[in-house]
């Protein structure tokens, strides 16, 4: 009898989590009008940098340095952004820059979700390649958010382990001064949050452990994961929760948009603040938490 992990990725994801795979589609070949080059260059730059196999284009990268900078820079290590690229870029796009940094998350993280599923499972599959005009990328960048906040396999304290890490290995400001309501409900406290940054040695059990390295891995080195990590997860991981996690840390790296454009102030000039995010993907944030 042929296992769950035997199937090609592209049909693990629409079986785990159909509505996400739908808008992970539209990211993947969402076309801005007038952007064909542009986009054609983020999809390309990005790939390069990571090692990953690019996301379909039909016209040719354009040329636009700061454009291909700021892409690579993104992918590699966004929290190391300057201002200056940041300023190259808006003198170059001008009112495109926005969109085209939507246009570089899709291309920077559609990619790894791609390879890591390949990895887990038996292969990619067919994955779609034909472009569609859009009028933007962020109503699929919303019903990203929106559609793997529905997904309800992972528990909330391993959810939440698994968005800080993300969170400061991008180093963005607002997600490290968040802290889930429903994992504080379910007893996560600062003492297991802050054994995040040397989860190897906590007193983390195998299934956060092995997430949290799955975080590292797709963020640091996605065209590389060991053969170790990848059995880890199918070890504690049913193959749907695997396709749910794998869809959380892509997720929650929507965040290198704000870090990469210097919007990334918390909320609170101090200490932390709870949040909750709804069915709809909307984010609730609540009361601020003193620490120490």
């Amino acid at each position: 009898m042929r296992s769950e992990w035997d199937r090609p990725a592209r049909g693990a994801l629409v079986a785990a989590a159909p509505e996400a795979a739908a808008v992970l589609d539209q990211l993947a070949c969402g076309l801005v009008p007038g952007m064909g080059g542009l986009t054609a260059l983020a999809r390309v730059t990005c790939a390069e940098a990571l090692g990953l196999e690019p996301l379909p284009r039909h016209e040719e990268p354009a040329s636009a340095p700061a454009a291909a900078s700021f892409a690579e820079q993104f992918s590699l290590d966004v929290s190391a952004v300057t201002d200056a690229q940041g300023r190259a870029l808006e003198t170059a796009l001008g009112d495109r820059a926005g969109e085209y940094v939507l246009a570089v998350y899709a291309a920077d993280w559609v990619p790894r979700v791609r390879r890591t599923l390949a990895e887990l499972f038996d292969g990619a599959g067919e994955w779609p390649d034909d472009e569609n005009e859009v009028d933007g990328l962020w109503p699929a960048v919303g019903g990203y958010v929106g559609a793997v906040a529905r997904l309800q396999l992972l528990d909330p304290v391993l959810t939440e382990l698994v968005r800080l890490r993300g969170a400061r290995q991008h180093n963005c400001r607002m997600c490290k001064s968040l802290r889930s309501a429903p994992a504080m409900a379910a007893g996560a406290g600062e003492e297991l949050f802050d054994a995040i940054d040397d989860y190897e040695h906590a007193g983390f059990t195998a299934r956060q452990r092995a997430a949290l390295e799955l975080t590292d891995a797709m963020i640091w080195r996605p065209a590389y994961p060991s053969a170790d990590l990848l059995g880890a997860v199918r070890e504690h991981f049913t193959p749907a929760e695997a396709v749910e996690l794998v869809l959380d840390i892509s997720r929650n790296a929507i965040n290198k948009v704000a870090v990469s454009q210097d919007r990334d102030q918390a909320q609170v000039s101090d200490g932390l603040q709870s949040y909750e995010v709804h069915a709809d993907g909307a984010i609730e944030y609540g009361e601020r938490i003193r620490i120490g």
